[in-house]
């Protein structure tokens, strides 16, 4: 009897999930229901699928709106008729236009117009699928209404919205956070009725029974509905299923593809390849996967012609048809990778294909994709409300101070010092918290259909402009949609752009490179050098302090240890304790022997039988615990955490433990490796997915071994990596590069270099407008370089403002003038005011002013480029109020091992984590006087009393130890060291002086710095 149910997909105006609704369904003893989402359809594919769990037979719908104006609602008759409605809603959300007052003709859904809506529109004409909707409340009126002539039109339309007051005070709070205005101020018309709630069936046939011709009427209707999607096990998938116009066409176009490649791929094609590829093509043949494949091929082959670079990973790179495809650049039989992680029998959905390309290249090729196949759009996904941002939103709801808002999101107060208002925010925030906010778009996910994707849901428009449907990748699977992964990241760009660099400044050198040939690459001496040294700085994926310390740890110094090394820096494997126990039998081989089990090293004898990658868990699954490969599947997908929940994961995991025990492990053993299964399966990698990162890792490194400076220009001009750009500027300079500040006639927008001259572009000037550097580079290019400030004010129209950035930056230095005369020259050219847009019909005259002569000091030159780069191109010890004690520094820290160093840094990065007691502890990356990197570690009791304050110098005390050869400092105590006053800001005599200034009262004497024995008292 109900056909206007609202979720909490109805957004910011619905209260509860699309299965609670099933619940209050059924305690009111509801058999037929029908979803209506105010403008949305993110429930309804998975309001189907569970409905059958409730005993409901479901009815899809829309409840259409303009704002909280309801306009009309739209039942759907069959899958058709939710095809229409989706069409509809999608065509208003895309060109974001209103509803109109009367619905379109729909072939196969009714429409329902609200009891106000009828009598506000004089509607006097009802087509045969229009009716008209009776809610509880109206029934007062309807006696004395002229619609008590159309009987045969009048339907039961109660709406539900809530199940509870509780739920009623959500949706205000929702309605304004929606609105944007104090809750107080929240009009009435922009809240739904309390009474929108849902009433036991037998209550709601006693209120009608007066008019039982409208009960009856809504049973037809809903009798008339009826719609199917199928969930089961083995349901069709819905992905486009033909590449070609017929499946055995496809088939053809596969074994041919294959065949080709295999001499670009295998100079000697031998048995062993012959029969896994044999295999291969039988299983994804029997599987029904092979337009999938096609698809992929036909995007990377497109991206090879327009030039573009990507990497193929995921679970399909174990696969040596991705591989002969070109998809992939992974060698599955090199690696030895496991063929059943990629694909088995009992695996209902395709391999995963990750394609990364270039963040610059990513929407060209999303763009190819629409146009290339029919029914495509974007995977959705939902942003919910979190803790912080709720506590943001119900803050001005209720009108906190910001600052107190602030207090309230971090977390430092105590109960009983906030006033009732801040207590009443954190306790509706738990009303809201988790729901969803907006719909958003998959990191990566392309939907590609067999039909159109709007028999599944209707789709809206993000920023992007591609259409995105309103469910997520969970539900799309159930139905049967597998998403083709098309993802950007930034090394690939770095790797181009280096290249591009190149072929400009080292001509010679760019035409010997084939950055393809990675076989070379993984056999070069200076590259797995440097990576055993861990010399990665601005390398893809192997650059972060944590993988820095693991490859010294490991000495890695081959392909294969690095693809290890990839994923045991994963969270999951350190999470269970096996990242340390892998270190420990990769240094110490009969310690695999000793410490392991005969099972798990029979099954993992590559990784010393400590699980590694994605796919040991179905190993061990399969082999430990004897669990069919089917089922080893589900438990791996089911440890994604999207799949936690379901009773089928539970199923398995219940079923590995009895397994376990009817093969007489121990208790201890049992929960151990299920422990370790548990902790890492939902964060490791595939073995192929980490041999493809290793891939790039290695033409990364390559660059970066031979030609540093072109590549560190490039990481800089795709927005750097683990670390802010001036450690990248850093590197490059300790690698050689003269590093010049932006210059009005030698810098870019980006970086560029000349040589071994590096020159930092516009881009990294804050304020500097973009309109202003189109300017001066597009006159530049067209008439030359400046040979003058007052050449450059006759040509480049610019304020006072923007060209005092440029002053004081210094990118006039060509002139040899003082900049503080410049800055005169400057304002006195513009002080007129009188700036022309157009070019001059003939020279400029200008008339001379006499300046007094002016000096800069290079302190002066620092602290202004920190304000304006963010960063000093000197050394920031040259800053320091007091020059440092000693000059120790990562060179040293050998000499110290087991003792205790005094040392500065200047801080890089910092990592702040906690125990598993939940304690706070840092680790932290500096770089010495030297311009070296050291690390430290911050353990609980000295992270609660010592804290980093940002960027800057800092003086530590601590013992220098060493873990399996990688040497850190465990800091004792620590203090971060005070700047010279800002000379710019100070008087003259102050700002020449380089000697450092009095002590004050924060600042450790030496003494008081080593008072320190060994416990850190």
């Amino acid at each position: 009897m109900y056909l206007n149910c609202h979720t909490y997909y109805s957004l910011r105006y619905g209260t509860f999930s699309e299965v609670a609704l099933l619940e209050l369904a059924r305690e009111n003893e509801v058999t037929r229901l029908a979803l209506t989402d105010i403008n949305n359809t993110s429930a309804c594919l998975n309001f189907v699928r569970r409905a059958p769990d409730f005993g409901i037979q479901p009815i899809l719908g829309i409840d259409f709106r303009n704002g909280v104006e309801a306009c009309f609602v739209g039942i759907a008759k069959n899958n058709k008729g939710y095809r229409e409605l989706n069409d509809f809603l999608s065509e208003h959300l895309h060109q974001e236009k209103e509803f109109p007052k009367r619905a379109p003709i729909f072939r196969d859904a009714f429409v329902i117009y609200p009891f106000e809506k009828v009598l506000l529109n004089d509607q006097y004409h009802f087509h045969e699928h229009e009716y008209i909707g009776i809610s509880v409340t109206d029934l007062r009126r309807l006696p004395f209404s002229r619609l008590m002539e159309h009987k045969n039109k009048l339907v039961l339309l109660q709406p539900v919205t809530f199940r509870n007051k509780r739920d009623f005070n959500a949706h205000r709070l929702l309605r304004a956070i929606d609105n944007n205005v104090l809750l107080s101020k929240l009009p009435k018309e922009e809240e739904a009725s309390p009474e929108d709630k849902m009433f036991p069936v037998r209550n709601l046939a006693d209120v009608f029974s007066e008019y039982s011709f409208i009960l009856k009427n809504t049973e037809q209707l809903m009798h008339n509905c009826s719609i199917c999607f199928d969930f089961s096990a083995d349901r069709k998938s819905q992905n486009l299923s033909t590449y070609l116009k017929s499946r055995e066409a496809d088939e053809n176009l596969l074994e041919e593809l294959c065949y080709k490649g295999l001499p670009y791929r295998y100079p000697v094609v031998d048995d062993k390849i012959q029969e896994r590829l044999a295999k291969e093509l039988e299983l994804i043949k029997e599987k029904g996967f092979v337009s999938y494949f096609l698809i992929n091929w036909d995007i990377v082959t497109e991206a090879r012609k327009r030039g573009f670079y990507y990497v193929g990973r995921g679970s399909g790179a174990n696969s040596i048809v991705a591989y002969l495809l070109r998809i992939t650049d992974v060698d599955p039989i090199e690696l030895d990778l496991y063929f059943e992680r990629f694909i088995n029998l009992y695996r209902t959905n395709p391999p995963d294909f990750d394609i990364d390309f270039s963040w610059k290249d990513r929407e060209e090729i999303t763009q190819y994709i629409f146009d290339r196949f029919e029914n495509v759009a974007l995977l959705g996904t939902y942003v919910t409300f979190k803790s912080r941002g709720v506590i943001r939103e119900l803050g001005k709801v209720f009108g906190l101070p910001k600052a107190e808002i602030d207090i309230l999101c971090d977390g430092h107060y105590k109960p009983e010092d906030i006033d009732e208002v801040s207590l009443l925010v954190l306790k509706y925030g738990n009303l809201i918290k988790d729901m969803p906010n907006y719909l958003s778009i998959h990191a990566g996910g392309i939907l590609i259909g067999d039909k159109p994707l709007h028999s599944f849901s209707a789709t809206h428009l993000p920023p992007k402009g591609f259409p995105t449907v309103q469910f997520d990748m969970v539900i799309a699977e159930d139905v049967g949609l597998y998403k083709f992964d098309i993802l950007g990241q930034r090394g690939l760009a770095k790797i181009k752009e280096a290249i591009q660099i190149l072929a400009l400044n080292q001509p010679e050198e760019y035409r010997g490179i084939d950055i393809h040939n990675i076989k070379k690459f993984k056999e070069d001496p200076h590259i797995n050098t440097m990576i055993k040294s861990a010399q990665c700085m601005g390398c893809f994926y192997v650059e972060s302090p944590a993988m820095r310390m693991l490859l010294r740890k490991l000495e890695v110094d081959t392909y294969l240890g690095l693809v290890a090394a990839s994923s045991i820096i994963r969270p999951g494997v350190a999470q269970s304790g096996m990242m340390r126990e892998y270190i420990l039998r990769h240094r110490n081989p009969g310690r695999a022997e000793e410490k392991g089990h005969p099972v798990m090293l029979d099954i993992m004898p590559e990784t010393y039988g400590v699980m590694v990658y994605q796919e040991d868990v179905i190993k061990v699954a399969h082999y430990f615990a004897g669990l069919s490969l089917g089922e080893a599947d589900v438990l791996r997908r089911g440890m994604s955490g999207k799949y936690r929940s379901r009773e089928e994961f539970q199923k398995i995991k219940d079923k590995f433990v009895e397994n376990c025990r009817n093969k007489g492990y121990e208790e201890s053993l049992i929960h151990e490796i299920w422990h370790q299964v548990a902790s890492f399966a939902g964060y490791a990698f595939a073995k192929g997915h980490s041999a493809s990162y290793a891939v790039e890792s290695y033409q990364s490194l390559f660059l970066r071994a031979y030609y540093p400076l072109e590549y560190l220009v490039a990481v800089l001009n795709n927005g750097g990596g683990f670390y802010r750009p001036e450690f990248y500027v850093h590197e490059a300079r300790m690698l050689g590069a003269v590093i010049h500040a932006p210059c009005v006639n030698k810098s870019m927008a980006v970086n560029c270099i000349y040589g071994r001259e590096i020159y930092l572009g516009f881009m990294y000037l804050k304020e500097l407008e973009s309109r202003v550097m189109d300017r001066i580079l597009k006159e530049r290019q067209e008439d030359g370089k400046f040979t003058s400030l007052e050449d450059f004010l006759d040509r480049v129209v610019i304020s006072i403002e923007q060209i005092s950035i440029l002053i004081r930056i210094n990118a006039f230095r060509f002139t040899e003038v003082n900049k503080h005369e410049l800055l005169w020259q400057a304002h006195l050219f513009l002080s007129k005011g009188n700036t022309i847009d157009h070019p001059k019909l003939f020279p400029p005259t200008h008339q001379d002013f006499e300046i007094p002569r002016l000096h800069t000091t290079d302190l002066e030159m620092a602290f202004t480029q920190l304000e304006l780069l963010g960063f000093c191109l000197c050394s920031p010890f040259h800053l320091l109020k007091e020059s440092p004690k000693n000059d120790k520094g990562s060179r040293d820290l050998p000499a110290y091992e087991g003792g205790y160093i005094d040392i500065y840094g200047y801080l890089v990065t910092v990592k702040n984590t906690k125990t598993h007691t939940g304690k706070r502890m840092n680790f932290a990356t500096l770089v010495d006087q030297h311009g070296e990197v050291f690390d430290t570690v911050l353990f609980p009791p000295v992270a609660a009393k010592y804290h980093f304050r940002g960027r800057g110098i800092y003086r530590f005390y601590g013992k220098v130890v060493s873990e399996f050869g990688f040497l850190s400092i465990e800091v004792i105590k620590m203090q971060k060291q005070d700047y010279i006053q800002d000379p710019r800001y100070a008087e003259m005599k102050t700002a020449n002086k380089r000697s450092p200034l009095a002590r004050t009262n924060k600042q450790m004497t030496d003494e008081e710095l080593h008072t320190s024995g060994k416990n850190g008292n």
